[in-house]
């Protein structure tokens, strides 16, 4: 994307109700039509059709025709909306390169004797998740946690942070996003490997025994998933 189209992305979510239904179309991870994104927003079906197709100028959204489901009303296929190719590097996808930045000062002012760069610097990304992790503890106080309440409130939380989790199973969470892509393309060991330790001290911090953070590398997606310990014993029965 050039610099001016760019510069018009961001103009265009400018807009509360456009990019609230942007993130709704990014998060379905499927084609959204009309109907869904307009009852999303809770909006008229003729107010969401303009300001999708505002998306769709932009280059943010591309739409085509296609039927849903298995049956649909007689009439015309329904138009669709889905995420295009575009890579919005002020905020879409959203990026988090200071806690990078933060995670990395702090193993350069930390590092002890004996310690490499890079056992220090997991360390200091473990901590930083775990301080993440304790305060929303503490904001909520939601006692013993089960896997099922322990993935609701890791995925509220990692929404927050830009990972675009999503759930792909009863006991498993996808992070559709990289928040420090695209440095993890350069240094995937390196980033990978943070992202994986912050994580687990998320998840330490939380006090979400029952859940445990898992490299699974897939193309355009964050390295890590989230999973049930049920399902790692299942899986290396």
């Amino acid at each position: 994307m050039t610099s001016a189209s760019a510069i018009g992305a961001v103009a265009v979510l400018d807009d509360d109700l456009r990019r609230g239904m942007y993130w709704y179309i990014r998060r379905a991870r499927r084609p959204v039509t009309r109907d869904e994104a307009a009852a999303e927003a809770g909006i008229s079906r003729k107010l969401a059709a303009f300001h999708l197709d505002k998306l769709v100028d932009a280059g943010l959204l591309r739409a085509r025709y296609e039927a849903v489901g298995l049956t649909r009303r007689v009439g015309r296929t329904p138009k669709v909306y889905e995420p295009a190719e575009t890579d919005v590097r002020v905020s879409i996808p959203e990026r988090r390169y200071e806690v990078l930045a933060e995670i990395l000062m702090g193993a350069v002012l930390t590092e002890g004797a004996g310690e490499t760069a890079r056992d220090v610097a997991l360390r200091v990304a473990t901590r930083r998740g775990t301080e993440l992790g304790d305060a929303e503890r503490e904001r909520v106080t939601p006692g013993r946690l089960g896997a099922e309440r322990a993935l609701t409130l890791l995925q509220a939380l990692l929404a927050e942070q830009g990972f675009e989790p999503g759930r792909t199973g009863p006991s498993c969470i996808r992070l559709h996003n990289c928040p420090f892509h695209p440095l993890a393309a350069s240094a995937p060991a390196l980033v990978c490997g943070l992202n994986h330790a912050y994580l687990s001290g998320v998840i330490d911090g939380l006090g979400a025994d029952a859940i445990e953070a898992v490299l699974a590398p897939r193309p355009g997606e964050c390295c890590v998933e989230l999973r049930a310990a049920a399902d790692r014993d299942s899986t290396h029965a």
